[in-house]
């Protein structure tokens, strides 16, 4: 086992950090199949959250529709996600295609996501996936930079972070950007956990060789909030989203329909014009040569024209049938 000196501080563990308390949802945030929150709820829930529960009694679940739970999963995750995303690619408007694409997926198998353990992380996840595919290199929109942050050090850490591999890149903004601890942010990077302390010490190294001042994982952590809530990054409408998606559906049907009734026509097609016995093909005409040529008929001697005139003169029939006489 090697051990390498880490300035950013010792490998992360699992008892480095608590599992994060999730705080109770209003009534708009929760998902599909829940119901209104009960007295325990609204006596764990803060003042914003309590002054959002309905004035309906607790024995009266309200259960939500599709539509109102994705456009609460949108409106709670989006905004976060798409600076999270600005963080691995550098680039305003693919972070917000990438989010708008992972939601519209969602939208598309949303009963799976909505009785998925994390939808936020199943998103998230998604968006990840789309915004690091390496096929936006052969888009010409993304080919030419984007202008980079104002400020100085901004610059200096958005660089420092494009430099990184995108699984290591992944990994950090995972754990020191968004908080996950290290078994979810190997679950979530298709990863083992020594693998995903790997990167993540990799990481910090690199970052720290170039910014030493944020060798600190507490000061790292403080400025990737920074560099993320300092772009305006601005996300879609949940209704066009989901407008967006529907319409996907539609054109996606239609093309296959299409090429369907394409394939049997051509195919039908064949069938009535194709030959049914094998035709062998004709070979291509030759000239022949070294035939000699025919020659000239001279005129008849007295015994050929004796032997016409008596061929002529002959029974045309042939001679009678000869038949058997019984004795």
């Amino acid at each position: 086992m090697v051990t390498t000196q880490n300035p950013a501080g010792p490998p992360p563990s699992d008892s480095r950090r608590r599992p994060r308390r999730s705080r109770p949802l209003t009534p708009v945030q929760k998902p599909a199949g829940r119901t209104a929150p009960d007295a325990a709820d609204a006596a764990d829930a803060g003042p914003e959250q309590r002054a959002g529960l309905p004035d309906a009694p607790s024995d009266q679940p309200r259960q939500l529709t599709p539509a109102q739970a994705f456009d609460a999963l949108y409106a709670f995750c989006a905004p976060a996600l798409v600076r999270q995303t600005y963080l691995l690619t550098g680039r305003r408007e693919l972070a917000r295609e990438a989010v708008e694409r992972a939601f519209q997926l969602a939208w598309q198998r949303w009963p799976d996501v909505a009785r998925d353990r994390d939808p936020a992380g199943w998103v998230r996840a998604v968006a990840y996936d789309c915004a690091l595919s390496p096929w936006h290199r052969f888009r010409p929109r993304h080919r030419s930079p984007e202008p980079p942050p104002a400020d100085p050090a901004d610059r200096e850490l958005l660089h420092a972070l494009l430099t990184l591999p995108p699984a290591y890149r992944r990994t950090l903004v995972l754990y020191d950007g968004v908080g996950l601890d290290l078994p979810e942010t190997a679950a979530e990077t298709e990863a083992s956990t020594p693998a995903a302390a790997s990167r993540l010490t990799h990481a910090r190294e690199a970052v720290a060789a170039r910014l030493p001042e944020l060798a600190d994982p507490a000061a790292l952590h403080r400025r990737l909030l920074e560099l993320a809530s300092a772009e305006r990054l601005g996300s879609a409408r949940p209704t066009q989203v989901r407008t967006g998606s529907e319409r996907r559906n539609v054109f996606w049907t239609r093309a296959a329909i299409a090429f369907t009734v394409t394939i049997v026509g051509a195919t039908t097609l064949t069938l009535r014009t194709a030959p049914t016995r094998y035709e062998p093909p004709i070979a291509p005409a030759q000239a022949v040569r070294g035939v000699p040529a025919a020659g000239v008929m001279g005129p008849l001697s007295r015994e050929e024209r004796a032997l016409r005139e008596k061929l002529r003169k002959a029974e045309t029939n042939g001679p009678e049938r000869v038949f058997p006489e019984p004795r």
